[in-house]
């Protein structure tokens, strides 16, 4: 990481019902084409929750409850063409009833299973994120 390079800070949504975790394929850089949780850059005034809740929402239409902060990962911007990196917090969250509907830069949004996710191209750190949330060795 350069001291140079600006750091955003941007944040993610991963949702578990049941044995399954929502992921959306992401319609535009960083991560365009990959399957991630929902989630985007936090905006001014923002606490990282309220970013975080406003981001699932806008990308799936739901809403969830027992929020709590997971992880924290640096993400370059440069391989992308980005001239910015963001700090990425992701939280772990209990799905709230409804269904996901893709929505803003969501191409898709579902609920998926370890199986069905390991097929998948995925974003940095989702798969070892996933399996925690669901209480399962990671595959380090």
């Amino acid at each position: 990481m350069s001291n140079n390079i600006p750091v955003i800070p941007a944040v993610s949504v991963a949702v578990v019902r049941g044995e399954r975790v929502l992921l959306v394929k992401r319609a535009h850089a960083p991560s365009k084409g990959l399957y991630a949780f929902p989630g985007g850059k936090v905006e001014p005034g923002e606490t990282l929750e309220d970013a975080a809740r406003r981001e699932l929402f806008e990308e799936t239409q739901l809403c969830a409850a027992d929020l709590r902060p997971l992880i924290e990962i640096h993400i370059e911007g440069a391989p992308e063409g980005h001239p910015v990196d963001y700090r990425l917090t992701v939280f772990g969250a209990r799905h709230d009833g409804g269904e996901a509907v893709a929505s803003d830069d969501a191409e898709t949004a579902a609920f998926y299973t370890l199986a069905e996710m390991r097929a998948l191209p995925l974003a940095d750190a989702v798969l070892v994120t996933a399996e925690r949330l669901l209480g399962l060795p990671q595959n380090d």
